[in-house]
């Protein structure tokens, strides 16, 4: 049906101009591509990345299979927003080894382990094994489409969500998109929205530059943010492995072309008259490179400024949640690393620091899942900038919490609010930065943040 259509309209087309058959010939690639295959998308998830992209494969793929480790049970909000694709067959609580044989494609989530199994048994049955925001960005350069993407342990949401901002605002709204590792956000559907030359901003974590890696191609513009341990327990403790998925957001740019990488640290500094809504010299560097890329893409320098000092920042990403009886509380749920909550209270205590006061008015809830990264500096620095710990439970708070002297251990997050408060006086700061990962308590390190906000939403 889809190549019959792609033919008669294929042959209205052969009346109109160059723009117009060079505009079909690629999108009929990318629908070419997906087109009566069967396909099998290894892991649907809850963040809703993997619904989009089921919803745009079933609308291509002939068979399509959708398979995940977590129950039924577990993703129902997800499945309702798939029960009407017929052509879906759904593998749950589980994968299975028949589903990567005898198939066509394989497209697999962020994170599956380098290791896998299935993604083994694939590979020897000759099958392409493709991450879909690395699919969308082949499609989308063959079309003319010019790639922004960041990277980075620390600070690529704030970066990305910035760069968006100040290209939109001068570009406009239809010509500039987002995607990547953007909560809520699908990227593969983006490929029915773009046109030649569009501009799409990409947050790219480690695991989606696997798959850049494997079509061996890169952004045209390539933003590093920085590079701190991560993720150790998914690469074996090798800083070696994880840094060669992230290379893979510069190491196939053209350099006779106009690609162009921005590190961390290697870009101009804010003019100190711009005033930030953000705390912290983290947040100057991440606004600087975001910065740099608008001066690369021509963007006037008055609109730059305005979209900076605008910027309020990004939900969980040391954000102001309320100020209650006197107390400033922030919602930093997103420090997953000892890195990211050090770097916080660094940027809280500053002020203080800087005109010779006591540090000492931040009561701080960490703690969580294990990740096995060295937490040694943060332990270090807790006195000299809490007056207080409160500790959530997990396999990483069990390995820390006999290091730590001013600390009280807890059982929930409500507990946690309700403790840490007793322990604020007005003009304090209240801190949630876990400085691990949220496996067990939570869903994933939104819902921890938004469990966060409810509370704090809710004292009278």
């Amino acid at each position: 049906m889809l190549m019959c259509l792609v033919n008669l309209v294929g042959g209205l087309l052969g009346c109109l101009g160059g723009f117009s058959k060079f505009l079909f010939t690629l999108i009929l690639n990318y629908q070419q591509f997906f087109s009566g295959k069967k396909i099998t998308l290894m892991g649907l998830g809850l963040l809703g990345r993997g619904v989009g992209d089921a919803q745009f494969l079933a609308k291509c793929a002939s068979e399509l299979v959708v398979t995940d480790l977590k129950p039924s049970t577990a993703l129902r909000p997800s499945l309702a927003k798939l029960r009407k694709y017929k052509n879906i067959k759904f593998v749950l609580g589980g994968h299975r080894l028949e589903d990567f044989r005898n198939r066509d494609l394989i497209i697999k989530a962020a994170g599956v382990p380098l290791v896998s199994p299935f993604i083994t048994e694939a590979k020897k049955n000759k099958i392409p094994v493709r991450m879909s925001t690395a699919l969308f960005a082949k499609f989308a350069q063959e079309m003319g489409v010019k790639i922004i993407g960041i990277t980075g342990t620390r600070g690529k949401t704030t970066t990305t969500k910035l760069i968006h901002e100040i290209l939109r605002e001068y570009f406009g709204e239809k010509k500039v998109h987002l995607g990547g590792n953007i909560q809520g956000l699908t990227t593969l559907p983006l490929l029915e929205k773009i046109r030649k030359d569009d501009l799409v901003v990409l947050e790219l974590d480690s695991w989606q530059l696997q798959g850049f890696g494997d079509l061996k191609i890169s952004p045209n513009i390539a933003v590093f943010t920085n590079f701190m341990a991560d993720h150790l327990n998914y690469y074996g403790g090798s800083m070696k492995k994880y840094f060669a998925d992230k290379a893979n957001i510069f190491k196939y740019q053209n350099k006779r072309s106009s690609d162009k990488l921005f590190w961390g640290g290697k870009v101009p500094k804010l003019p100190k008259s711009w005033k930030l809504k953000l705390p912290g010299e983290h947040n100057r560097q991440n606004f600087a490179l975001a910065v740099a890329v608008a001066r690369e893409l021509e963007i006037p320098e008055k609109i730059i400024k305005q979209a900076v000092e605008s910027f309020s920042g990004v939900a969980g990403r040391l954000e102001l949640v309320r100020t209650w009886q006197g107390i400033k509380i922030y919602n930093d749920t997103t420090a997953t690393t000892p890195d990211a909550t050090l770097v916080a209270l660094k940027a809280l205590s500053f002020p203080r620091l800087r005109s010779g006061q006591n540090p000492h008015k931040l009561v701080l809830i960490l703690g969580g899942a294990d990740k096995t990264l060295d937490m040694s500096e943060l332990i270090k620095n807790l006195d000299k900038f809490c007056r207080q710990i409160i500790l959530l439970p997990g396999s990483g708070t069990e390995k820390i919490k006999n290091k730590i002297e001013k600390k009280v251990l807890v059982k929930s997050l409500a507990e946690a609010v309700k403790v840490s408060l007793e322990f604020c006086e007005k003009g304090d700061t209240l801190l949630f930065s876990p400085a691990f990962a949220s496996f067990g308590m939570f869903k994933n390190e939104y819902d921890r943040g938004a469990q966060f906000d409810q509370l704090v939403k809710k004292l009278k």
